[in-house]
Protein backbone atom coordinates (compact mmCIF):
# COMPACT_ATOMS: atom_id res chain seq x y z
CA UNK A 1 0.00 0.00 0.00
CA UNK A 2 1.01 3.48 -0.50
CA UNK A 3 -0.03 6.39 1.49
CA UNK A 4 1.34 10.20 0.29
CA UNK A 5 -0.17 13.43 2.22
CA UNK A 6 -0.60 16.37 -0.31
CA UNK A 7 1.05 18.27 2.14
CA UNK A 8 4.13 16.16 2.70
CA UNK A 9 4.31 16.22 -1.44
CA UNK A 10 4.48 20.09 -1.53
CA UNK A 11 7.56 19.94 0.47
CA UNK A 12 9.39 17.83 -1.56
CA UNK A 13 10.49 17.14 -5.42
CA UNK A 14 7.01 15.78 -6.66
CA UNK A 15 6.38 19.60 -6.57
CA UNK A 16 6.84 21.27 -9.87
CA UNK A 17 6.42 24.69 -10.99
CA UNK A 18 6.52 25.67 -14.39
CA UNK A 19 9.40 27.49 -16.24
CA UNK A 20 6.81 29.56 -17.77
CA UNK A 21 4.34 30.23 -14.49
CA UNK A 22 1.22 29.08 -15.62
CA UNK A 23 0.74 25.96 -13.56
CA UNK A 24 2.32 24.39 -10.52
CA UNK A 25 1.65 20.74 -9.63
CA UNK A 26 1.92 18.14 -6.79
CA UNK A 27 2.67 14.85 -8.53
CA UNK A 28 1.11 12.17 -5.75
CA UNK A 29 1.29 9.37 -8.27
CA UNK A 30 3.87 8.83 -10.51
CA UNK A 31 5.47 5.78 -13.05
CA UNK A 32 7.70 4.58 -10.49
CA UNK A 33 4.80 3.56 -8.33
CA UNK A 34 3.75 1.31 -10.83
CA UNK A 35 0.18 2.03 -11.05
CA UNK A 36 -0.25 2.20 -14.64
CA UNK A 37 -1.18 5.68 -14.37
CA UNK A 38 -0.22 8.91 -12.84
CA UNK A 39 -1.89 11.74 -10.58
CA UNK A 40 -1.47 14.93 -9.96
CA UNK A 41 -2.97 17.80 -7.91
CA UNK A 42 -1.87 20.84 -10.50
CA UNK A 43 -3.07 24.76 -9.78
CA UNK A 44 -3.62 26.82 -12.83
CA UNK A 45 -2.57 30.57 -11.96
CA UNK A 46 -5.28 33.03 -12.36
CA UNK A 47 -5.15 35.05 -16.07
CA UNK A 48 -2.87 32.26 -17.74
CA UNK A 49 -3.90 31.37 -20.83
CA UNK A 50 -1.78 28.62 -22.72
CA UNK A 51 -1.53 25.82 -25.30
CA UNK A 52 -1.80 22.30 -24.51
CA UNK A 53 -1.47 19.50 -26.77
CA UNK A 54 -0.72 16.06 -24.74
CA UNK A 55 0.46 14.10 -27.72
CA UNK A 56 2.18 11.39 -25.76
CA UNK A 57 -0.11 10.88 -23.18
CA UNK A 58 -4.41 11.23 -22.42
CA UNK A 59 -5.13 13.20 -19.24
CA UNK A 60 -8.38 13.48 -17.19
CA UNK A 61 -8.38 16.61 -15.34
CA UNK A 62 -11.23 17.57 -12.79
CA UNK A 63 -11.60 20.99 -11.23
CA UNK A 64 -11.75 20.95 -7.51
CA UNK A 65 -11.81 24.98 -7.32
CA UNK A 66 -11.49 27.91 -8.99
CA UNK A 67 -13.23 28.90 -12.93
CA UNK A 68 -11.79 28.85 -16.54
CA UNK A 69 -12.14 27.63 -19.26
CA UNK A 70 -10.94 25.14 -22.35
CA UNK A 71 -10.95 25.80 -26.39
CA UNK A 72 -10.56 22.63 -28.42
CA UNK A 73 -8.62 23.56 -30.89
CA UNK A 74 -9.66 21.60 -33.70
CA UNK A 75 -13.31 23.01 -33.47
CA UNK A 76 -13.11 26.00 -31.50
CA UNK A 77 -15.89 24.97 -28.64
CA UNK A 78 -15.34 26.37 -25.95
CA UNK A 79 -16.18 24.99 -22.72
CA UNK A 80 -16.78 27.04 -18.98
CA UNK A 81 -14.77 24.45 -16.09
CA UNK A 82 -16.19 25.13 -12.54
CA UNK A 83 -15.89 23.22 -9.80
CA UNK A 84 -17.48 19.69 -10.43
CA UNK A 85 -16.33 19.46 -14.38
CA UNK A 86 -14.05 17.49 -15.46
CA UNK A 87 -12.17 17.44 -19.51
CA UNK A 88 -11.01 13.91 -20.90
CA UNK A 89 -8.46 14.48 -23.31
CA UNK A 90 -9.27 11.08 -25.24
CA UNK A 91 -7.97 12.03 -28.23
CA UNK A 92 -5.27 13.82 -27.58
CA UNK A 93 -6.68 17.13 -28.22
CA UNK A 94 -4.46 20.46 -28.55
CA UNK A 95 -6.54 22.90 -26.72
CA UNK A 96 -6.37 26.04 -24.88
CA UNK A 97 -6.71 26.49 -21.10
CA UNK A 98 -7.64 29.57 -19.67
CA UNK A 99 -8.05 30.79 -15.91
CA UNK A 100 -10.25 33.22 -14.91
CA UNK A 101 -8.65 32.83 -11.28
CA UNK A 102 -6.95 30.00 -9.34
CA UNK A 103 -8.18 26.54 -10.90
CA UNK A 104 -7.08 23.96 -8.68
CA UNK A 105 -7.63 20.22 -10.83
CA UNK A 106 -6.83 16.97 -9.94
CA UNK A 107 -4.89 14.94 -13.12
CA UNK A 108 -4.66 11.64 -14.34
CA UNK A 109 -2.32 10.52 -16.66
CA UNK A 110 -1.89 7.68 -18.83
CA UNK A 111 1.07 6.44 -19.39
CA UNK A 112 2.07 7.65 -16.15
CA UNK A 113 4.96 10.47 -15.73
CA UNK A 114 8.11 10.30 -13.90
CA UNK A 115 7.24 13.43 -12.12
CA UNK A 116 10.03 15.59 -13.72
CA UNK A 117 8.30 16.71 -16.80
CA UNK A 118 7.67 20.14 -18.26
CA UNK A 119 5.56 21.26 -21.01
CA UNK A 120 7.66 21.49 -24.44
CA UNK A 121 7.47 23.76 -27.04
CA UNK A 122 3.98 22.02 -28.11
CA UNK A 123 2.45 22.00 -25.14
CA UNK A 124 3.04 18.30 -24.63
CA UNK A 125 5.27 16.23 -22.09
CA UNK A 126 8.08 14.02 -23.38
CA UNK A 127 7.89 9.82 -22.91
CA UNK A 128 10.80 10.07 -20.17
CA UNK A 129 12.65 7.29 -17.67
CA UNK A 130 14.29 8.92 -15.73
CA UNK A 131 12.65 9.29 -12.20
CA UNK A 132 11.71 12.34 -10.37
CA UNK A 133 14.98 11.67 -7.54
CA UNK A 134 16.91 9.30 -9.39
CA UNK A 135 15.26 6.44 -7.67
CA UNK A 136 12.23 5.54 -5.51
CA UNK A 137 10.02 8.08 -4.89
Amino acid sequence: MIVRTLNEANRSARRVISPDGNWESTRLLLKDDHMGFSFHITTIYAGKDFRLHYQNHLESVYCISGYGEVETISDRKVYPIEPGTIYILDQHDAHYLRASEDMVMACVFNPPVTGAEVHNKDGAYELVDTPLDGGDS
